[in-house]
């Protein structure tokens, strides 16, 4: 087993690996990924010394909080941190395709914040997950990005005025550790920062080795209220790992040409870029964890070695030097400036 750095969330108790293991994959719903390979990357990942997993309802309708179950059911629980998410009801979809029925379970989601449907959401995830604790509930997708900027007051009104009271009556009687937000919009944290106590958010894609926004505002109050960020998809959902997919769409011109301006930094340096976007973001104090999401067991062993890959330096200096890191954002203590002999 490999140790992992372990970092305290925010103002509680738990700590979590600074590599954890992010699920969105292992419900299959970009690339089929089946329940063998699904429970085999888990199994890899607690191997390799994981010791916090990420989950969600809405993965796979349901596939990836059994398979994470199924997976660690005989491992001591107080050896591991899960999270899991609200927001979404599992509903039947009584007439799914055959083709579609292999690669997810046969339910829809129906969004739902209020006090009742949170309730339900733990309870329903506790009988998915066939565990007795979940120690993180984060609240699921609200933000414009899913229900549009008409949308999304409504939302928030619902959320903080019931689903909310739900979450700290959970975490007050201990049923979990700590409460927080998994979205893919800072602006939606800014928002909530302002009116909720928090433990920990989960923002996917925006502090990355692509994009630094969060520098500005969101990270600093962070720091000062002792909320730490989990960074899901440090690899912008594939742009910073060779593919061609940011935001999960087909990325624009515009974001190619800065991945390709940081590639070349990287290519200098003999550095693979993802290797230099793993790690970035644990630099941060803020930071407790990353979490990508492997699809594969080979995926990953290849992230495993990635963020173990020796980065010097200079290479962090380059990147500032041509505008293409925040001048605010901290970076990895870096190696000698010497190529490695294999690379």
């Amino acid at each position: 087993m490999t140790g992992f750095e372990k970092r305290t969330l925010g103002r509680t108790a738990v700590e979590v690996t600074a590599l954890g293991l992010g699920c969105a994959t292992l419900g299959g719903s970009r690339v089929p990924v089946s329940r063998e390979e699904a429970e085999a990357i888990v199994r890899a990942a607690w191997a390799a010394g994981v010791r916090y997993v990420d989950t969600a309802p809405f993965y796979g309708f349901g596939q990836a909080e059994r398979c994470v179950g199924d997976a660690l059911r005989d491992v001591p629980r107080e050896e591991w941190v899960l999270s899991t998410k609200v927001g979404r009801l599992l509903r039947p979809h009584a007439n799914l395709a055959a083709t579609e029925h292999r690669h997810r379970m046969p339910f829809d989601a129906v969004f739902d914040y209020s006090y009742d449907a949170i309730m339900r959401s733990f309870e329903d995830s506790l009988q998915r997950l066939g565990l007795g604790r979940i120690d993180i509930l984060y609240v699921h997708d609200v933000g414009a990005m899913q229900h549009g900027r008409e949308g999304h007051p409504a939302v928030m009104r619902t959320l903080r005025g019931g689903g909310y009271r739900a979450l700290e009556e959970l975490r007050r009687c201990g049923a979990v550790r700590a409460i927080g937000i998994g979205v893919n919009e800072r602006e939606v944290l800014l928002e909530a920062v302002e009116w909720g106590a928090w433990d920990a958010f989960l923002l996917a894609g925006r502090y990355t080795l692509l994009e630094q926004g969060p520098l500005d505002d969101l990270l600093p109050k962070c720091l000062s209220s002792g909320i730490s960020i989990v960074v899901g998809g440090p690899l912008n959902s594939g742009i910073l790992a060779g593919r061609d997919t940011w935001n999960y769409k087909i990325a624009p011109s515009e974001i190619v040409g800065r991945v390709h301006a940081i590639s070349a930094v990287c290519d200098r340096h003999q550095v693979p870029l993802a290797a230099a976007a793993l790690q970035f973001p644990l630099a941060h104090p803020a930071v407790a964890a990353i979490i990508p999401g492997p699809r594969s067991v080979a995926d990953f062993a290849a992230n495993l070695n990635l963020l173990r890959y020796p980065i010097p330096s200079a290479l962090w200096s380059d990147l500032r030097d041509a505008k293409l890191l925040h001048p605010l954002a901290p970076t990895p203590v870096g190696f000698p400036d010497v190529r490695p002999a294999n690379a």
